[in-house]
């Protein structure tokens, strides 16, 4: 059993203002920060660099990413990196702009992968990646403390997942005030995108005795925390149950791996550019009902964690519980529940369905699955 993990990590509401002590510790003096442009416009970059400036520290800002950064963000910005010669990468963002600065990390310290395309995958990089600092502003991917990162090819139409234990920031900070700003349906598609995280990460094949800790407890702050975020996001204990919910799910699944909901999701973002957050969210009560028979024991364990009193209960009624009590939250805080009403047509489902049965995820799913089974779930959530 193999457990990685980043060196530190910082939670609770302020904990940004650590920062200066970290770089003069580090002896980091230029910084290379990257995040989006919505960010920067509502003023949570700011947040950052404001100590960056209060501590002398120099820096320069690429917000050149989109919502599913490609392989020409990966090298704009590795172009920019380049000119300015950091000592230190700061990410402030969400999966998108912390998957980019991965990228630019790794291809820094390892030129060789320079085409982006050869990461797909584990890729055999030599040399750790460029110091990250990552500040997470949505509770969801929990890109901030994994070894996995994920780049749309936009030539190809599809998703390189990318897992590379090189590439895992060096600090993560989980400031619950940076996620204020969240809008009601980043907070919902984000929070469901950790759900998926902690369910898919407790049914895994590799799932193991502290995954399933890491996982379980995951999804009961979630469950706890989700609708009330979502419904105030200045509600500091929901945000807080969040931002911990979420990291703890990426703990677990970036050392045993996910499913089928990743994998059917990924080709829904690459070839649509649909949100990966909402496009989980609405495949995951999908594949739960595809994966019960394999995993049935373990959706009684799942419906516990959100709260559902299944005692009484058969292991059948149990395990379908879980599934009810995730389309009910889904439904609660506003997630699609149609692959048609996010302008899916059946004629993608083919396209879709192949896409996903060689995603790297798709190994990982507790039940055998062929490629008809995926374009069946597709045609089920159509």
């Amino acid at each position: 059993m193999r457990m990685i993990l980043n060196e530190t990590s910082y939670f609770g509401a302020g904990c940004r203002k650590e920062l200066a002590g970290e770089m003069a510790r580090r002896g980091y003096k230029k910084a290379f920060v990257v995040s989006d442009k919505d960010l920067v416009k509502f003023g949570v970059s700011k947040m950052v660099t404001d100590e960056l400036q209060g501590a002398n520290v120099e820096y320069v800002l690429f917000d050149d990413v989109k919502a599913n950064p490609t392989i020409a963000n990966v090298k704009a910005g590795l172009e920019k990196f380049k000119a300015f010669a950091p000592d230190v990468i700061i990410a402030i963002g969400g999966g998108s702009v912390i998957d980019t600065a991965k990228a630019i990390g790794v291809i820094a310290t390892n030129p060789s992968f320079a085409d982006v395309k050869s990461l797909e995958g584990v890729a055999d990089t030599k040399n750790r990646c460029f110091p990250i600092i990552a500040f997470a502003t949505t509770s969801g991917t929990a890109a901030e403390v994994t070894i996995n990162y994920v780049i749309t090819d936009e030539e190809a139409g599809r998703k390189l997942v990318c897992v590379d234990p090189n590439d895992i920031p060096i600090i993560a900070f989980n400031d619950a005030e940076m996620m204020d700003s969240m809008p009601k349906g980043l907070t919902a598609a984000t929070g469901m995108d950790a759900l998926t995280h902690a369910i898919e990460g407790y049914i895994t094949k590799g799932a193991q005795p502290l995954s399933d800790l890491l996982c379980w407890n995951s999804i009961k702050m979630i469950a706890e925390n989700l609708a009330d975020a979502v419904e105030n996001g200045s509600n500091a204990v929901a945000r807080e149950g969040m931002a911990m919910g979420s990291y703890v799910a990426g703990m677990a699944f970036s050392n045993v791996g996910l499913g089928i909901v990743h994998s059917m999701a990924h080709p829904l973002g690459a070839r649509f550019d649909i949100a990966h957050g909402v496009a989980n969210a609405l495949l995951l009560p999908y594949v739960m009902e595809f994966n019960i028979e394999s995993s049935k024991e373990k959706y009684a364990d799942i419906a516990r964690a959100m709260g559902v009193d299944v005692r009484g209960l058969s292991k059948d009624d149990a395990a379908l519980s879980a599934i009810n009590a995730v389309k009910e939250l889904s439904k609660k805080i506003g997630i699609p529940q149609r692959l048609s009403e996010i302008g899916i047509k059946e004629e993608h489902l083919p396209m879709l369905a192949n896409d996903a049965i060689i995603d790297p995820c798709t190994g990982g799913n507790p039940a055998e699955v062929t490629v008809e089974d995926i374009l069946s779930i597709y045609k089920k959530a159509l």
